[in-house]
């Protein structure tokens, strides 16, 4: 049968082995296909689906049989409450991120108009969420990656967020003469050898974004270093990073001088945001 309730049935069933969400993937996957929310389809559990529908969402069920994660095959995934665009040239917005989100909430409420720059933009989740809950906030936001620039600034258009500036720079590189009043970055911290990279969505995710040398370390060394060129006195920094890596981070800030280091934890109560404000801005490299 091809109503709603016996194809999600079955497409569920199949699912059990590849996925520990089966159940929410075919609704996700049926849902993009009828172009529906997931309420149509408990209102409607008898409606039939025609051999294009039908068609369509074997062809998406197949994918994620294959592993493929469920936000690429949609090219959809929310984050605060907002739509975005992604694709295997970028990390798929978690909500674990979401923590980041509300500390420079409350920390930019103070200083409604300071000036921002988010380091690894990737999809754009962090500028553009900061952008659109923030309007007088001044955004910057950088990444190495042109395609991953080009798909950030199709999602600040789809959540009309277009006075970001963008700009491509390895890091710091093209930023100049600039300073901040708060730096944030979720940058690549996975160290090379972790077995997680073979497991779950984070297989199809580009390396680039994940993989730091010096145990997953490398780019925020870099950053804690660098950002005391570009920031503000009082001025904050505020890094992503691994659950275990707490310590590591919070003794590299230290070495750098950073003061009233802290460190937040996310949704599942584990380590993940670290901050600290810059006592005193160091002279920009010749």
């Amino acid at each position: 049968m091809n109503d709603i309730q016996s194809v999600l049935t079955s497409s569920a069933s199949t699912l059990m082995g590849t996925s520990d969400s089966a159940d929410l993937d075919v609704e996700v996957l049926l849902c993009h296909v009828l172009k529906k929310n997931r309420s149509y389809l408990r209102t409607w559990p008898e409606r039939e689906l025609n051999k294009t529908q039908l068609d369509q969402f074997n062809r998406l069920l197949e994918q994620r049989q294959q592993g493929q994660p469920i936000a690429y095959i949609t090219g959809n995934r929310e984050f605060w409450s907002r739509d975005f665009y992604v694709d295997s040239n970028v990390l798929i917005p978690r909500p674990d991120t979401e923590t980041l989100i509300e500390l420079c909430l409350e920390l930019i409420q103070h200083k409604p108009n300071a000036r921002l720059v988010d380091l690894g933009t990737g999809s754009g989740i962090i500028a553009i969420t900061l952008a659109a809950e923030l309007p007088q906030l001044d955004v910057t936001a950088v990444d190495n990656s042109a395609t991953a620039l080009k798909i950030a600034q199709k999602n600040a258009q789809l959540n009309q967020t277009t006075d970001i500036h963008f700009l491509q720079s390895n890091w710091f590189d093209q930023l100049a003469d600039e300073s901040f009043d708060f730096i944030v970055s979720n940058p690549p911290y996975i160290a090379p050898d972790d077995p997680h990279l073979d497991q779950g969505d984070v297989y199809f995710e580009p390396e680039s974004a994940l993989i730091a040398e010096q145990q997953g370390l490398a780019d925020i060394m870099h950053i804690s270093k660098h950002s005391q060129h570009y920031l503000n006195k009082g001025g904050y920094l505020i890094l992503e990073h691994g659950y275990n890596q707490k310590q590591s981070v919070h003794d590299i800030l230290q070495q750098h001088q950073y003061q009233n280091i802290h460190c937040l934890h996310d949704l599942s109560g584990q380590p993940r945001i670290s901050y600290a404000q810059c006592s005193a801005p160091t002279d920009k490299p010749k």
